[in-house]
């Protein structure tokens, strides 16, 4: 599993597992607030709500970073069941102490030392229901008595425990390499499923051990895999498809009780620890997933970076863009990418997905795609949409910035219905014909003025 990130949306189920309920995706930040907003009250001490939001952040990253849902072959991240998860209340007030408290530390967690994965940090009200971890209003109690929010985390938790800050913030990207792994596959998911049958094993004695652990996909590891598959009712072809990935996935989870309060702990081979190795074709991991990725957001804004597909191996199209990239932005072109060239490479993805970056200088806008975009709509004209209204809030404020990322969010709706109210257009939040027009008009616009100098008339009529 890859090193733990701060996804940018968490995908919520408004109800228990299995049931019909709808699905509603929010950025991550607003998942936590409203958790703790229906969870804890704001006029508790300061001690008291960052620890709970601590732990609130703790426990819904280890589902993310487990794939607890998807694993069971879900379509979402989390539930609103208390009885499983936490409770969320779609489109609920949030309060401001609290609503402080996550901004400073939404992409904070607590982990075991030496453990990879976010401590499934469980919790309960402390009154009418008691559990093995921490009391909500316990933790009132104690920061009355002057303790700090890791002292009462570790009063619940134990001593064995550190608070990871400042974790990357990353798009949600499938574990599940994107293509079968078969024989004579190699690289670091071969290692991945060899780690886990192996752990798997150990409770599931038909499965013959690997050894060595080596990456490559051979006869042992084929064995091993088909023996799973019969275990495990699935078709005993000895390739790791889709269905097998995520069923490993969530029986080796089980096994080592990784979305548990007491953890075997994941641990990451050292140099996965960071970004710490170099990248060049033939490479395979979820860090080149990670590159490809950034680069193909990159290619969205710079027309002389070529677009990277995202598969997960180290290619000689996404050394092309990578070198591409590297030249754009004054980087050794190699095509190879080391430490500094992630980080570069990351801290343009994150400008680009806050905000356009000032070197995007084209303003040509797609076609209508010929049906209403709305909440729930996802693909690439919704991207596209996301960015007209990105840039279209620049200019007013009273639009609220989005990111573009093809999914149509509650907070899209919430900036079209605004563009809506600003242009007079019928506030619905849904992007039909005549909203389309105009906010391409509107962008085409800013995007114009832009290349004008300074006190020139933007073009852009709100009406009187």
């Amino acid at each position: 599993m890859a090193e733990p990130y701060i996804p940018v949306y968490i995908t919520v189920h408004l109800g228990r597992p299995g049931s019909d309920a709808q699905n509603v995706t929010v950025t991550f930040p607003e998942y936590i607030k409203n958790v703790a907003s229906s969870e804890i009250y704001p006029t508790w001490p300061d001690s008291s709500i960052r620890a709970n939001v601590y732990a609130q952040i703790s426990f819904a990253l280890n589902r993310i970073y487990t794939e607890w849902y998807p694993s069971q072959g879900y379509d979402f991240d989390i539930t609103s069941s208390t009885a499983f998860d936490q409770n969320f209340v779609f489109g609920r007030e949030i309060f401001g102490s609290i609503n402080r408290v996550v901004d400073e530390i939404f992409n904070d967690y607590l982990r075991r030392p030496g453990q990879a994965e976010p401590l499934l940090a469980q919790y309960c009200n402390g009154t009418t229901v008691t559990c093995a971890g921490l009391s909500q209003w316990g933790t009132v109690g104690l920061a009355q008595q002057g303790m700090t929010p890791y002292e009462i985390l570790t009063y619940y938790y134990g001593d064995n425990l550190e608070i990871v800050r400042d974790a990357p913030f990353y798009p949600a990207i499938p574990s599940y390499p994107g293509e079968p792994l078969r024989f004579g596959s190699r690289g670091d998911q071969v290692r991945t499923v060899q780690n886990r049958l192996n752990r798997v094993s150990i409770n599931y004695p038909a499965i013959p051990k690997i050894n060595p652990v080596d990456g490559i996909y051979g006869t042992h590891t084929e064995d091993a895999v088909r023996e799973f598959q019969r275990l495990f009712e699935l078709e005993a072809d000895g390739i790791v498809g889709k269905q097998t990935w995520y069923r490993l996935n969530y029986i080796y989870t089980s096994v080592a009780r990784l979305a548990e309060l007491v953890s075997e702990g994941e641990r990451l081979p050292q140099q996965d620890a960071q970004f710490g190795r170099t990248l060049t074709v033939g490479s395979s991991g979820t860090d080149v997933l990670y590159v490809q990725y950034f680069l193909s957001v990159a290619a969205g804004f710079f027309a002389s970076v070529p677009e990277s597909p995202v598969t997960g191996t180290y290619t000689e199209g996404t050394a092309r863009s990578m070198r591409a990239f590297q030249e754009t932005v004054g980087l050794e072109p190699t095509g190879v990418v080391t430490g500094p060239d992630f980080r570069r490479l990351y801290e343009y993805y994150e400008g680009i997905i806050l905000s356009l970056p000032p070197a995007y200088g084209g303003f040509e806008t797609a076609p209508y795609p010929g049906y209403p975009l709305r909440e729930g709509s996802v693909g690439d004209e919704v991207e596209a949409a996301q960015v007209y209204l990105l840039t279209a809030s620049k200019m007013f404020p009273e639009i609220p910035a989005v990111i573009p990322n093809g999914v149509f969010t509650p907070q899209t709706y919430n900036a079209v219905r605004q563009f809506q109210i600003l242009l007079g257009l019928q506030p619905d939040g849904i992007i039909g014909q005549q909203t389309w027009d105009k906010l391409t008009e509107v962008y085409r616009d800013i995007r114009a003025a832009a290349l004008r100098q300074t006190q020139q008339y933007l073009g852009i009529d709100l009406g009187a």
